[in-house]
């Protein structure tokens, strides 16, 4: 029998006790043994009498969790990264394995954890701290284990994807699919987080570290968020050359470099994350044997979230019980080994770019011009009637140019007298 000891009986806790139990002869089956809650914790007691646990397992001190000699496995479902960082590091100190879906925790603290974790043989899973229920790491761990991993272009925050599919389908401003994320329970009542691409940062934190085998921190990761999406480039993005805008967590080796950012970028409508749509999430991954392949599902919600937890509470079961677990390390871990993330403006991409001009001969002959100094091609151009008295927008898209050109040649073009507003620019990925 495992013993394991759960701290945190919210939404995922209360959901992960649920599944344990009404799952629980196949879950025997496929770890070889039972696995028993021997202690849940969280501040409100009410919560965990609500799961109809017995009442000797019901505690609000964690510590009493991390204590018993009897617990194999410690499941942090609290959140927060000061108090669930102690559990978890208390937890490997005291030669328990950790499983937590903390995407702040892990991405913030990945070389103590891990550093620790190997020191003391134990292991720690995390798959629901990324796409939830979407088994993407441990396909990144095994599934894909024979390959280089070129480069991962997910939609990995379920909040600014809906918002942006509201703004695409139903031309909705910004603020007004925000308004609707926030009343249908999508987004949080303090969505900064996922808004200014922070949660998505964290998230490819993790997926670039494993792929790499070295700790990417979430403080080299480039980051835009899509407050400043207007509906009226989505919408001439989409209407002229068929795209569609996603906020897109992006890892890719470049020229034996590697990149590491999160924005706002247009795909094509042939480009399979473009269905991607509402709070779904998807992560599209290029491995240089395998190719292209995308894993899709909800990326958040307590169900999904707890299906992961428990798949991992299965598989460190197993190990532990067959007695392989931390004979051998769950995550790739060398304090050694560093990996350098490229500077944003060194990367190559092609572009999408509305400028907003006066109506006057020559404007696009000077606008062009600069570009062509700053070696930024234009593949396509279109430019809206003209209407007396009121700015035109002329709309570009470039071949391939690397982004400190482009952020050169745009800096320039904003300083003339032609150009009415600031210039927009949205990357486009392929």
């Amino acid at each position: 029998m495992i013993n394991i000891g759960i701290i945190g009986c919210g939404t995922v806790g209360s959901t992960v006790i649920n599944i344990l139990d009404k799952n629980s002869s196949i879950i025997r089956k496929r770890v070889g043994c039972e696995i028993n809650i021997k202690k849940v914790c969280d501040k409100d007691l009410s919560r965990i009498r609500e799961s109809g646990l017995p009442e000797k397992c019901i505690t609000d001190d964690y510590m009493s969790v991390l204590n018993d000699p009897e617990i194999d496995i410690v499941v942090e479902l609290i959140g927060g990264k000061t108090l669930a960082n102690d559990i978890v590091l208390n937890s490997i100190e005291k030669g328990k394995s950790v499983v937590t879906a903390n995407k702040a925790l892990i991405s913030e603290n990945w070389d103590k954890i891990f550093s620790a974790a190997l020191s003391k043989k134990v292991l720690v899973y995390f798959e629901a701290s990324v796409g939830a229920g979407i088994p993407v790491i441990q396909a990144l761990h095994e599934g894909l284990a024979a390959n280089r991993i070129q480069s991962i272009v997910g939609i990995l925050n379920g909040t600014t994807n809906f918002i942006l599919t509201k703004m695409t389908d139903e031309n909705m401003s910004f603020e007004a699919a925000l308004k609707t994320a926030c009343k249908l329970g999508f987004a949080e009542a303090d969505p900064s987080l996922d808004i200014d691409g922070s949660d998505a940062a964290q998230k490819l934190s993790i997926l670039a570290s494993i792929s790499f085998g070295s700790h990417i921190s979430v403080n080299k990761i480039y980051k835009e968020g899509i407050s400043r999406v207007s509906p009226l480039d989505i919408k001439y993005a989409r209407d002229k050359f068929g795209f569609v805008l996603k906020l897109l967590a992006i890892v890719k080796t470049e020229d034996k470099r590697i990149f590491a950012a999160v924005y706002p970028a247009f795909v094509s409508t042939e480009h399979p994350l473009s269905t991607v749509e509402n709070e779904y999430n998807a992560v599209y991954i290029n491995g240089d044997s395998v190719g292209d392949i995308m894993l899709y599902g909800k990326g958040a919600g307590g169900g999904s979230a707890a299906s992961a937890v428990v798949a991992d509470i299965i598989d460190l079961s197993r190990n532990i019980y067959y007695g392989t677990a931390g004979k051998f390390p769950y995550v790739l871990y060398d304090k050694r080994m560093k990996t350098k993330i490229q500077d944003i403006s060194k990367m190559n991409s092609k572009y999408y770019i509305r400028f907003s001009t006066v109506d006057r001969p020559g404007v696009l002959s000077k606008i062009s011009g600069i570009l062509g100094k700053r070696h930024v091609s234009i593949s396509s151009c279109f430019q809206e009637e003209r209407q007396r008295g009121q700015s035109v927008p002329i709309l570009m898209l470039t071949h391939l140019a690397k982004e400190g050109d482009v952020k050169r040649a745009i800096k320039e073009i904003d300083d003339l007298d032609i150009i009415k507003s600031k210039t927009v620019v949205l990357r486009i990925v392929e």
